[in-house]
């Protein structure tokens, strides 16, 4: 049974995505921003604190237009490349599966941008 994204604590987000392999935590905008990234590059980030909480995620352009379209919780990203991210806000009104799909296609981006030598070091197990 899906639960809706209300029930999802900070805890539960913070946990989401840090679940990938080679994932990390960092605050390179102070402590209130999570910021996390694999192999140095950000995938999401997260005012962990917020009401209501939100996540801003990397997210392929055409895709990221029509979530926008069809989902009043997504908007374009939040002091971030409008064309490349968006914010989702996790007010109830998406179901916790679709925003940590969200969060996966997120990282996934970002591995696949990476280089073979840093695919080949993360699937390892190693940090790039």
């Amino acid at each position: 049974m899906l639960t809706t994204v209300e029930s999802m604590t900070p805890d539960e987000l913070k946990a989401a995505c840090l679940s990938y392999r080679g994932a990390e935590e960092d605050f390179p905008f102070g402590p209130e921003a999570s910021v996390f990234k694999v192999a140095g590059k950000v995938f999401a980030i997260s005012r962990l604190d917020a009401e209501p909480l939100a996540v801003s995620l990397k997210c392929d352009p055409e895709k990221a237009t029509g979530l926008r379209a069809a989902y009043p919780a997504i908007i374009p990203g939040y002091h971030l490349n409008k064309r490349h991210w968006n914010t989702v806000t996790i007010d109830g009104s998406l179901d916790e599966q679709m925003v940590l799909d969200l969060i996966e296609d997120s990282y996934d981006l970002v591995v696949n941008s990476l280089t073979r030598a840093q695919r080949a070091a993360l699937h390892a197990g190693d940090e790039a």
